[in-house]
């Protein structure tokens, strides 16, 4: 009986473990996967990620509310939090089964207006955003952070609008480009315009490939559209991660640092060092004015020390003077 009894408390009622593997703690972005048609935004950062996804959702938050008002929640999403305590416990499988329905519904009725999806690259975040634009949504946050100077995120490196996905496959590519590139750099419109190219867990695509059929494309939309790699109008972001291409076309993208939140919130001086092509046409002046005023001043105290310098070697020395 002795050994009956430790063999019995043991033993684990019926569902246990089924039930518990719902209460499991799931990884970031568990089920939901950077695919072809999403939008949103892709944000590198060092090593941390999970605390990269909550940088970005604060920082997305603040700047989404300022530029689209509060997120609106349905009352069917609230009703939820509270309505599955009163399911038997007992009856595992039909609380499993109404928490799909209860999350298929939610889902279908009403998306976040961000939301993090398993990126597929270590290093990298996908924020899947709803009902915004994507682009005008960072240029507005790298604009205010450049303009004030304000440090707000310590982990996230880069922050770049996804505007548009495809398969990552060069016919693919070249079919959905066509379309997408119309707003920017089809007749009437024109513009200066780089590419940048970046490729992650991808092994099969060409950098030289991609980057000469894509401006290809953007030449026959507007012969006029030039390339300019110094301070191009446009920017043709292309990151490709795994088998899925992201795309976009952002201003600003030397002002703004290649849109890094690190380097964007610089003091000017430094800025200025470390690319003087940021300048306009008027800093460059007032850098080249100021440098004219240094070196003018240099100039003086120099001329002045020399004559200090001459009047002291003409005075006799003290020996010469007592020299009859």
């Amino acid at each position: 009986m002795a050994a009956a009894e430790p063999a019995a408390r043991k033993r684990r009622p019926k569902g246990h473990f089924a039930a518990g593997a719902g209460r499991a703690k799931r990884p970031r972005g568990a089920g939901r996967q950077l695919e072809a048609g999403m939008r949103g935004i892709l944000i590198t950062c060092n090593m941390n990620e999970r605390k990269c996804v909550g940088e970005a959702y604060s920082l997305l938050g603040e700047y989404g509310d300022l530029l689209y008002g509060p997120e609106q929640f349905s009352d069917h999403e609230e009703r939820l939090s509270g309505s599955d305590r009163e399911e038997d416990e007992d009856d595992v499988e039909a609380a499993l089964k109404k928490e799909v329905g209860q999350i298929r519904a939610s889902t279908e009725q009403k998306l976040r207006r961000f939301q993090s999806v398993e990126s597929g690259a270590n290093n990298v975040v996908f924020i899947r955003t709803q009902g915004i634009e994507p682009e005008n949504l960072v240029h507005h946050i790298l604009k205010d952070m450049h303009t004030t100077k304000k440090k707000k995120t310590r982990v996230i490196l880069r922050m770049l609008p996804i505007s548009g996905t495809c398969k990552a496959f060069m016919e693919d590519m070249k079919k959905y480009t066509e379309t997408f590139f119309e707003p920017w750099f089809k007749a009437p419109n024109k513009g200066t315009f780089q590419i940048v190219y970046k490729a992650r867990n991808n092994s099969h695509m060409s950098r030289e490939e991609v980057i000469k059929e894509l401006a290809g494309i953007v030449g026959s939309l507007n012969p006029e559209n030039k390339v300019d790699l110094n301070n191009p109008q446009y920017t043709v972001v292309v990151e490709i991660i795994k088998t899925v291409c992201c795309l976009s076309v952002v201003r600003d993208y030397v002002l703004f640092r290649k849109y890094n939140l690190q380097e964007v919130v610089k003091s000017n001086k430094e800025d200025t060092q470390q690319n003087p092509s940021n300048l306009t046409e008027e800093q460059n002046s007032e850098v080249v004015k100021a440098k004219t005023e240094e070196e003018e001043k240099s100039s003086k105290g120099v001329k002045e020390e020399n004559k200090n310098q001459n009047e002291r070697e003409s005075e006799p020395k003290g020996n010469d003077a007592l020299t009859v």
